[in-house]
């Protein structure tokens, strides 16, 4: 004995396809969230040429291609293996072994500036996990291209950093 399945064919009518193209739009926002639409970087570069005190009484100035860190201050960063991120500047100092480094905080892979971290002589950039060592050198990827680095100086209590 045939078995016949019933089937019925139509079209939507134009508000039904317009309801339904807004829903899926709407469920794809939903599952993805808005920070997929997003680049890493939330803020606008800083003018170079105008002077930046974060927080004003933190040790950090920023001026140009100039930044100063007063130690005393900013005395955490006197510790071997101890390193701080400046948003404004873009730019992540780190001591190893006494001595200061400077490099670019923004990753070559993606251009992130702002999600790192930093253990064993190793910064990582979280946004898809470059690994980069203390001379700016890539050690894992995606990131293809090194860090670029910066020099540093030390008169007193205060480190330079040039970029």
């Amino acid at each position: 004995m045939e078995k016949i399945t019933k089937t019925s064919t139509g079209q939507l009518t134009e508000s039904r396809r317009k309801f339904i193209e807004k829903a899926g739009s709407g469920a794809v926002l939903a599952l993805f969230g808005a920070a997929f639409f997003t680049s890493c970087s939330t803020t606008d570069d800083p003018d170079p040429n105008q002077p930046n005190n974060p927080g004003n009484d933190n040790g950090i100035s920023v001026a140009g291609n100039t930044i100063r860190i007063d130690l005393g201050i900013q005395s955490g960063l006197n510790s071997d293996g101890s390193w701080l991120l400046i948003p404004e500047a873009q730019t992540l100092v780190a001591n190893v072994g006494g001595g200061f480094i400077a490099l670019t905080s923004v990753c070559t892979h993606s251009a992130c500036d702002r999600n790192w971290t930093y253990s064993s002589e190793e910064f990582t950039c979280t946004c898809h996990n470059s690994k980069f060592d203390t001379n700016g050198n890539v050690l894992r990827g995606p990131a293809t291209q090194p860090l670029t680095q910066f020099s540093t100086s030390v008169s007193g209590d205060t480190l330079s950093i040039t970029k």
